[in-house]
């Protein structure tokens, strides 16, 4: 009786890791167009490459206007697409908004620096005044 809680247990661990890990699981399985339409979030990303997209996508903030980049006729193509789709993908994972994903994906790029989140170095010898 044991050995058959054990057995269950172990699928029941196996199911749950492929549903965590099924984006990068199923990138490095050669599936059919079909069954990949069957999971959404498995690199079927495509580039915002206009300040409209990038809109109407909800991109935008009263912090972070790109409303005002149309009105004044901006040349620029849009946003960087990499910082857009990190963007995005922390609004999905994490349910937050548009500023609070920035927040948190400029965050880490600090901490990747080796910066505190308030702007000061995290290295002992780094000089901070004079």
């Amino acid at each position: 009786m044991l050995f058959y809680y054990s057995l269950a247990a172990a699928f029941l661990a196996l199911i749950i890791a492929f549903y965590h890990y099924r984006a990068t699981i199923l990138l490095h399985i050669h599936l059919p167009e079909r069954m990949r339409t069957m999971f959404p979030r498995t690199g079927h990303y495509t580039p915002l490459s206009t300040f409209s997209e990038q809109i109407n996508a909800g991109m935008t903030s009263s912090q972070f206007d790109i409303e005002a980049n149309l009105r004044d006729s901006d040349t620029r193509s849009g946003l960087d697409d990499r910082g857009t789709q990190e963007v995005m993908e922390i609004m999905q994972q994490q349910r937050v908004n548009f500023d609070q994903a920035r927040l948190i994906r400029q965050n880490r790029i600090l901490a990747q620096n080796g910066i505190d989140p308030s702007g000061i170095p995290l290295d002992s010898k780094a000089v901070t005044r004079l």
